[in-house]
C-alpha cells in the first residue's frame, strides 16, 4: 500500500505536469481540478502580481509567464482585463490612470490567488479521501479469493451447526432424557 502511495506521489512532480499539460493545449481547467495544478497557478499568479508590483501596471511581459507565452484561458482573462483598466473614460491623468490600473489589477490578482488556495484545499482534501480509498481497495483480497473465504465460512458455519446439534443431543442424553434419532431436515427451492 505504502508503496502504491510512493509510486503515485512521485509522478506529480510539478513541472513534469505543467509541460504535460502545456502539451494537451489548455491546461489551465485541469489544472484547477488538482491541488499541484492549484499550487503551480497559484505560482504563477504570484509571480505575475510581483511583476504588477514591480511595473505598475498588468503588461503584456508579465501576462506570457504562465506557459512559456502562449495563450490559455488564464492569459485570455488577463489580457481582457488589460484591456478593461487602459480604458479611461474618467479622462484621468497619467499618474492616475496608472495608479488606479495597479489597483485594479492587484485586486483581480488578490482575488484569483484567493478563490486558487480555496481550490487548492478543497482539491488536497478530496485527493486525501482518493488515495485512503485507493489503500483501503488495496487491503481488500480478490474476488476469487473472496469466494474461496465466502465458502469456507459456509462449511465452518455447517460444521459448528452439526456440533452445536450433537453437543444438545449429548447433553439431553447425560440429563437421562429420551432422546429419538437424529433429524436432518434440507429445505431447498426448486425453480
Amino acid at each position: 500500500m505504502d508503496e502504491g502511495q510512493r509510486e503515485r506521489s512521485r509522478t506529480k512532480h510539478p513541472e513534469l505536469q505543467l509541460l504535460e499539460l502545456e502539451v494537451s493545449g489548455d491546461p489551465i481547467g485541469s489544472m484547477r481540478d488538482s491541488a499541484l495544478g492549484n499550487c503551480v497557478l497559484e505560482r504563477l499568479l504570484g509571480e505575475i502580481r510581483q511583476a504588477v508590483e514591480q511595473e505598475g501596471e498588468l503588461t503584456e511581459a508579465a501576462m506570457r509567464i504562465p506557459f512559456g507565452g502562449k495563450r490559455n484561458s488564464l492569459t485570455q482573462e488577463l489580457d481582457k482585463l488589460r484591456l478593461q483598466l487602459l480604458e479611461n473614460p474618467e479622462g484621468l491623468d497619467a499618474a492616475s490612470l496608472k495608479q488606479k490600473q495597479k489597483t485594479g489589477a492587484l485586486a483581480f490578482l488578490d482575488r484569483k490567488l484567493l478563490f486558487l488556495s480555496w481550490r487548492k484545499a478543497d482539491c488536497e482534501k478530496r485527493e486525501a479521501r482518493e488515495e485512503e480509498a485507493r489503500q483501503a481497495a488495496a487491503v481488500l483480497p480478490s474476488k476469487e479469493t473472496l469466494d474461496k473465504i465466502q465458502r469456507y465460512e459456509t462449511t465452518l458455519q455447517r460444521q459448528l451447526y452439526r456440533a452445536l446439534a450433537q453437543l444438545e443431543r449429548l447433553q439431553r442424553m447425560r440429563r437421562g432424557e429420551a432422546v429419538p434419532a437424529p433429524l436432518t431436515v434440507e429445505v431447498s427451492e426448486r425453480a
